[in-house]
């Protein structure tokens, strides 16, 4: 088998692309990046000069030759373009064979998947309220982020004491046998995350997600030193190597990978088997949509799964089928082969551009969104 053509795809701000074979097998993947989506679209395009020809089915060969082959490797929008091509490839590969990817890679090592659900509120008893009724659903997994509200100003500590007020409404709401993590956003420097974590230590979080910036993991080094609050982060990190220091200093408990900008399935697999090392358990990022259904087939076939952040169950997009069920909190799947879903293109929304938010601290001073 053959690789014939890769195709740029988008659909709103969903970026997918198509690798088409010799003997009729399309593989779909996504690598949505929400912003910059000419520069992956770019990249996909120049890799797409590479791989015409190349055998689809040489899955970790072809990784290792995208990723090594160029001597600027990396970076967000480099690893999305090489995502989503790898997604397309365990897809091509599960049909050629006839069976889920998750098949391929070992098998399911459960049943159903955990999921949780974002809830917010522009007051503490409204979060609340919002919470009882994601608990109503099935939901056992809460994520709340109290500190968005803030008409594109953010100061820390202000933002720091107000959410503490957020977590224990919560908390108070829905009792001590429903999760909570708390979100950060990767807005805070190390002396507010550390206020921020033994503020609401009292209120049980699940873990704190993602609460100092990504451009240096190695400041969770502080962070641990200073509160016993469980940490979780990685949603804006690429391949395996990000993840060193924080796995072989043990400076996290919960991995966030993203499996759209990671290196897709093949280097999800590996995050998690590195993390599996010391006991550190995955709740991947969730991104909407095919990206969302590739990273279940992952879920599924690793050992150290915790629980997926849900942006399926309340959002099917017309454009895509796919045999995916919610009920009582869990996810389940079908045996479709591959990854399982099939694409209209005729059916796919005008595409849009999209600039992340640009905030600002009260003197003007640049602050992370």
């Amino acid at each position: 088998m053959k690789i014939t053509d890769i195709k740029n795809v988008r659909s709103a701000r969903q970026q997918y692309v198509l690798v088409e074979t010799d003997e009729g097998i399309t593989g779909l993947g996504e690598g949505t990046l929400h912003t910059r989506e000419l520069a992956v679209e770019g990249a996909v395009t120049n890799m797409r000069d590479y791989l015409v020809g190349k055998d689809p089915e040489r899955i970790e060969h072809l990784w290792q030759d995208v990723f090594r082959g160029t001597f600027w490797r990396g970076g967000p929008v480099l690893q999305s373009a090489l995502s989503a091509v790898d997604m397309a490839l365990w897809d091509i590969k599960g049909k050629a064979l006839g069976v889920p990817v998750y098949q391929l890679l070992g098998g399911k090592c459960r049943d159903k998947l955990r999921a949780y659900i974002g809830i917010g509120g522009k007051t503490p008893e409204e979060l609340a309220e919002n919470g009882l009724k994601a608990v109503e659903k099935g939901y056992t997994v809460l994520r709340i982020c109290p500190h968005d509200n803030t008409d594109g100003f953010y100061e820390p500590g202000v933002q720091v004491r107000k959410s503490e007020r957020f977590m224990k409404a919560l908390r108070e709401a829905v009792g001590d046998e429903i999760e909570i993590i708390f979100e950060c956003h990767t807005r805070l420097s190390p002396p507010r995350a550390v206020e921020l974590c033994n503020r609401i230590a009292p209120y049980h979080p699940f873990f704190v997600e993602d609460p100092l910036r990504s451009d240096s993991p190695e400041m969770f080094r502080v962070l641990r030193a200073h509160t016993d609050v469980p940490l979780g982060t990685g949603e804006k990190f690429g391949a395996k190597w990000d993840y060193k220091c924080l796995i072989e200093e043990d400076l996290i408990d919960y991995l966030r990978t993203d499996i759209c900008n990671c290196g897709g399935i093949t280097e999800m697999r590996k995050i998690a088997a590195y993390g599996e090392t010391h006991y550190m358990e995955m709740v991947p990022h969730g991104v909407p949509h095919v990206g969302f259904l590739a990273a279940m087939h992952v879920d599924f076939a690793v050992p150290n799964f915790m629980c997926q952040e849900d942006w399926l169950s309340g959002n099917r997009p017309g454009w895509l089928d796919y045999d995916v069920t919610f009920k009582d909190g869990f996810l389940t799947m079908g045996d479709r082969p591959g990854l399982g879903i099939e694409i209209d293109l005729k059916a796919l929304e005008p595409t849009s551009t999209y600039e992340h938010p640009h905030w600002r601290r009260e003197d003007g001073t640049v602050q992370d969104w």
